[in-house]
């Protein structure tokens, strides 16, 4: 590459990209052009004439990746550099290694749905009561699990407990019903590989001398086994990059451990720290007030935001009688923008959880606003793509019993549930999978003459399609679709037959981009897919998504709604204040994302599981740093609500306006609504002090002194 490219670098970026040798640790911030000292880095590597083939660069979505991959090309660096995500590489490493690491190469990836049947399934196998033992209590437990590289017998070792040997069972059943089906789940990616290196000196020295140069973006996002993962591919050389900030670590409902990136100097005393402070992005008032929020958290490394953008128009913070009242104004400020000519795909509305997003879209639809949900994996879940997929999943993995229990009868070919039963029996019994029984059923005495000929067509039918494994995978997903019948069974739903053509389509796109496509590697892809992947950048329309959604994008017009305790941060953080702090980081994303315009809301009533609650004002808006004042821009409610008499809301900010009662931790309080409490925490913040109160009936609330109207007692 022309040294001359390297001049837009600034000074930090340029001594992150010219680093060769020895451990490096990139703190980013926000809008700081991470991705592009990363893609530089690569080219400068190269330049210094390491291999492409030797550098691997690890990245959390596949969008990421191949927004990596294609900056790469245009710096005419990437031949041979392996980039990819974290999972992704894993699935790569396991195929290869498949025999060492006790696996069959053709292994299926089950999504979360699939894992949930399974540990259903695993449940019930343990005779263990769903209520007390539900199957997604289940399922988060062995996913911390093997996060934490504990196998079955690991961790039977170690359960002491009732609960921990009721989860052993459970567990195990669990890893039985994946081994019969020649399936990994997505921890499992992760766990298999970890362990594969750290007990095969050979595969991890192999390795290790093959990616001689590790890259590791958003490292604040890495769990146990990814960190080790990282740490064992890089014992050999040291050579290991890391990019990331802990101030936008908000995956530790995932696994992400922040301390993976505070204590990478611990792991590496040698390292090379770099810090990208320089904010591309946004304009240097959102900088102000995103560094205000973040500096109340204790977790984390000092830096600062310094903008290279001067202050643009004040970040608006409104407050709305209710969250119909905050749609329909923001669906009113959205139309004004369109109106001044700016386009939709520059504007985006994020909230806490996607149940939010009900009532912002039915006022774009009333105000004809075009909009997309960032919500992508819910495609890959429509009935009519699950059953293209299943048949292709069983082209791949004939062991697949889940794919191949979705489609054995679907369409309709006479091979009924009695039928299917005894087939299973049969494979149980003789300790083969099921397909392998339907391939025996014409010696089974227990099945009738007519579902031996029903079951003899469908093996026949899928051998055939075998014969198309090799070659581009939109052709085979149009051959499973017409030959299985599936597109006379779907001819009358023209919504279902769009889907498909949709499905189909996208495999002609990963065809084109692929040089050796293949159907193992395809349903990889599918399997990984996050939402964030979906987000189409090309259309016209807003941009509806989630927080963590956001992660990795930027907008011109950024709005942020449901600023409200018990939403952001989360009921479930209240009383936990690392979780407290992970939402404060989570709310500081996504101001970053905002380029010029933020409008923050909050509602002073919200409909919560049917009900019209008060809300009360996120503790959050207080900590911006900006003028806040708590009285709704529309003051039109009207109830017959009991708490009236406190809904009389000042907009008054001077502290002194009102004295208000302090409380001690540990006191005994009296709420109307809410009854008999005792006060858990007291925070002192003037007029708008804040006290959190477990009560007796088991709820935990955060309330605004001067509005809750607690009695001591």
């Amino acid at each position: 590459m022309h040294s001359k490219q390297y001049d837009q670098l600034t000074a930090s970026q340029k001594k992150a990209v010219f680093h060769i040798e020895g451990p490096l640790l990139v703190l980013a911030g926000p809008g700081s052009g991470k991705t592009r000292v990363i893609t530089y880095r690569i080219a400068a590597l190269i330049d210094s004439g390491v291999k492409p083939y030797n550098i691997c660069a690890i990245t959390f979505t596949n969008k990421a990746a191949e927004e990596m991959r294609q900056r790469a090309i245009t710096l005419g660096s990437s031949g041979g550099a392996h980039i990819s995500t974290f999972h992704s590489l894993c699935v790569r490493i396991l195929r290869r290694y498949a025999a060492i690491a006790g696996i069959n190469s053709n292994f299926s990836i089950y999504d979360a749905s699939d894992q949930t049947h399974c540990i259903k399934q695993a449940v019930k196998d343990c005779d263990l009561d769903t209520t007390n033992f539900s199957p997604a209590r289940m399922l988060e437990a062995i996913s911390t699990l093997k996060n934490n590289l504990t196998d079955v017998d690991s961790f039977k070792a170690q359960a002491d407990d009732f609960f921990s040997k009721k989860l052993v069972n459970v567990y195990a059943h669990y890893q039985k019903l994946l081994t019969e089906r020649n399936a990994l789940d997505f921890d499992d990616l992760l766990m298999k590989t970890a362990l594969l290196l750290q007990n095969s000196h050979d595969v991890c020295k192999e390795l290790g001398n093959r990616f001689k140069f590790l890259l590791i973006d958003e490292y604040q996002d890495t769990n146990h086994a990814q960190y080790k993962i990282a740490k064992l591919l890089a014992s050999n050389h040291n050579n290991i990059c890391v990019t990331g900030d802990p101030d936008q670590s908000i995956y530790r409902w995932r696994g992400a451990d922040i301390r993976n990136i505070l204590a990478f100097e611990e792991d590496w005393p040698d390292a090379t720290i770099v810090k990208l402070e320089e904010n591309f992005r946004s304009t240097a008032n959102i900088l102000e007030i995103a560094d205000n929020l973040i500096a109340v958290n204790q977790k984390r490394k000092q830096k600062r935001l310094i903008p290279t953008r001067p202050r643009g128009k004040d970040v608006v913070v409104e407050v709305y009688e209710d969250e119909l009242q905050e749609a329909h104004g923001i669906a009113a400020e959205i139309r004004k923008l369109a109106e001044q000519g700016v386009s939709l795909r520059d504007i985006a509305v994020f909230y806490r959880v996607n149940s939010m997003s009900r009532t912002i879209e039915e006022a774009f639809i009333r105000s004809k606003l075009p909009y997309q949900i960032v919500r992508g994996v819910e495609f890959y879940g429509r009935k009519e793509i699950r059953d293209v997929l299943a048949y292709l999943k069983i082209l791949a993995n004939p062991n697949d019993q889940l794919a191949l229990l979705r489609i054995i009868n679907t369409p309709a070919r006479g091979i009924g549930k009695t039928t299917i039963d005894k087939l299973r029996d049969y494979a149980d019994s003789h300790h083969i999978s099921l397909y392998e029984s339907l391939k025996r059923a014409g010696a089974m005495v227990s099945v009738s003459k007519a579902a031996k000929a029903n079951i003899a067509t469908f093996v026949n039918m899928t051998e055939q399609l075998k014969k198309n494994l090799t070659g581009p995978v939109a052709s085979l997903t149009r051959l499973v679709f017409d030959q299985s019948g599936l597109a006379a069974f779907y001819k009358p739903d023209q919504g279902a037959l769009e889907n498909i053509e949709e499905l189909i389509s996208a495999a002609a796109i990963y065809d084109q981009q692929t040089e050796q496509p293949s159907l193992l590697d395809y349903l990889q892809q599918i399997s990984l897919f996050s939402d964030a992947d979906s987000y189409n950048t090309t259309v016209d329309r807003v941009a509806l998504m989630t927080l963590h959604a956001a992660k990795g994008l930027e907008f011109e017009n950024v709005f942020i709604i449901g600023l409200e305790d018990g939403l952001l941060p989360h009921e479930r953080s209240i009383e936990d204040r690392d979780q407290l702090e992970e939402e404060r980081r989570l709310f500081f994303v996504g101001i970053t994302r905002a380029k010029t315009n933020l409008h923050i809301s909050c509602a002073q009533y919200r409909t919560i599981r049917g009900q019209l609650l008060r809300a009360i004002p996120s503790q959050f808006l207080y900590e911006l740093g900006i003028n806040f004042a708590p009285s709704a821009k529309e003051n039109h409610y009207d109830s017959d609500d009991e708490e009236d008499d406190d809904a009389d809301i000042t907009d008054d900010t001077d502290d002194t306006f009102q004295e208000v009662q302090k409380f001690t931790s540990g006191q005994l309080v009296w709420h109307k609504l809410f009854g008999l409490g005792r006060v858990h925490e007291f925070m002192n913040m003037g007029a708008n002090s804040v006290v959190v109160v477990r009560f007796n009936t088991g709820q935990t609330k955060t309330l605004m002194v001067k509005y809750a109207n607690l009695s001591k007692q």
